[in-house]
């Protein structure tokens, strides 16, 4: 799961899997959530309403009614959501080999050529100010183990 900074709420598994359906077809309706999700996943529509629920009462997402639909967009930004989730993650390992991580990220990850030059653009500007080499972190006072 993760935790929200901001709404100090946490995404399930499965509810990221509806947030990603809302974050890419927004504002969308509930039926179109339910058709999307059961082309992926052997859930039943009522299992889709209620995710939908625990996350309207998580403040994640807003609705709307038109008609006899539901309309949810998100009250999240996703990247937003997405870096959080990536930081809880990166906040739990040593602090000595999250380049490896970030390396290895990099090469297995899909990245655009409009954001690798954005990284590269990161690089340059961290490197001046970086240091030889990142201390453990897992061990106070064994700052070069690990």
């Amino acid at each position: 799961m993760v935790k929200l900074q901001e709404n100090k709420s946490t995404i399930s598994d499965s509810e990221w899997e509806v947030m990603r359906i809302i974050w890419t077809l927004e504002p969308v309706s509930s039926t179109k959530i339910i058709q999307e999700l059961q082309s992926k996943k052997d859930w039943s529509e009522s299992t889709i309403k209620t995710l939908l629920r625990r996350l309207v009462k998580k403040d994640l997402l807003h609705t709307t009614k038109e008609g006899r639909h539901f309309i949810y967009s998100a009250n999240v930004n996703q990247t937003q959501v997405m870096t959080e989730a990536a930081e809880e993650l990166l906040n739990r390992m040593c602090d000595m080999h999250k380049g490896e991580v970030l390396l290895q990220l990099i090469a297995n990850s899909p990245i655009s050529k409009s954001d690798l030059s954005k990284i590269k653009g990161f690089i340059d500007t961290k490197e001046k100010d970086a240091p030889d080499m990142v201390p453990c972190n897992c061990l106070p006072g064994n700052e070069k183990m690990c």
